[in-house]
């Protein structure tokens, strides 16, 4: 696995903690509902935030990762940028 340094992208990461907690809150939720057997369209709602919350979650760090540890990466290493965008959407 290769390793790469810590590195901070501010407002994204924070907003990025907080959708991510808030996924977590709800995907508990959910378990919670599928256990106290509530009304499955309930529950289906709830995973659904879940789904939508991390799908912005992975939209938040994606523009940071473009906005700034791409723009280094390819200075230094452009076909593992490339190779990494790649699979980031699917694609290797």
């Amino acid at each position: 696995m290769v390793k790469y340094p810590q590195h901070k992208h501010g407002e994204v990461n924070s907003k990025s903690i907080k959708l991510v907690n808030m996924a977590s809150g709800s995907l508990s939720k959910a378990t919670a509902m599928i256990i106290d057997k509530r009304y499955c369209p309930e529950a289906i709602q709830q995973i659904d935030s879940v789904i939508g919350l991390l799908k912005s979650t992975r939209k938040e760090l994606l523009k940071g990762h473009l906005e700034s540890c791409l723009i280094t990466q390819l200075k230094t290493d452009k076909e593992g940028a490339v190779k990494e965008l790649l699979k980031i959407y699917n694609m290797q």
